[in-house]
């Protein structure tokens, strides 16, 4: 199946959370991004971690990532103790990669994989970036996307740290736009009911 026949990533600036957001609208019509092994390829090459192929049980291995991501952020962002299957899942993953981080001539991070085919390190990589959001290494917040339907775990870098959305193109103007047209409803049972 081409790559367009699939949802759209939702690419964050954030890595480990970007990754969970591979699934979403967990508490709605899930919408899966990363279904076969191949779109876990597209993702990891457009988030900078390119590798040329994945088997279906590295697919697993990431899919499992992304769950023990996603539970350990929302407890953090809740302020709940992290649940111990997915701390340990994370640190599996983070030992389990070899990539090495590299300087760019251009002053970039960049990642350099063991193999073009190891997902493995690419998974390592992100655990290690969940890790380091999770243990609040980094300057943010988590917190958890104020739409019903999603309730993702994101990372506030904004100035004021009050975002209450993972992306405001989808869960924030969906959500403006349902309080639109609820007031709009509202508006007109009011002019009916006076008129």
């Amino acid at each position: 199946m081409p790559a367009a026949a699939y949802p759209e990533f939702r690419l964050g600036s954030v890595l480990a959370t970007s990754f969970t957001g591979t699934l979403s609208e967990r508490h709605g019509h899930p919408v899966e991004r990363i279904p076969v092994p191949q779109r876990l390829v597209d993702w990891l090459v457009v988030s900078g971690l390119a590798v040329d192929s994945c088997t279906a049980e590295q697919l697993g291995l990431a899919k499992e990532l992304r769950e023990a991501v996603h539970a350990a952020a929302t407890a953090a962002a809740s302020g709940e103790p992290l649940p111990a299957d997915a701390v340990r899942v994370i640190n599996e993953r983070s030992a389990q990669g070899r990539a090495v981080a590299v300087l760019t001539s251009e002053g970039e991070r960049e990642w350099r994989l063991s193999s073009p085919s190891s997902v493995e390190d690419a998974l390592g990589v992100i655990a290690a970036d969940a890790i380091g959001i999770i243990a609040g290494e980094r300057d943010g917040r988590l917190a958890l996307c104020a739409s019903p339907t999603c309730r993702a775990a994101f990372f506030d870098t904004s100035r004021s740290r009050t975002r209450r959305w993972c992306e405001m193109n989808t869960c924030g103007n969906r959500e403006k736009k349902a309080r639109y047209l609820a007031n709009r409803r509202a508006d007109a049972d009011h002019r009916k009911d006076s008129g």
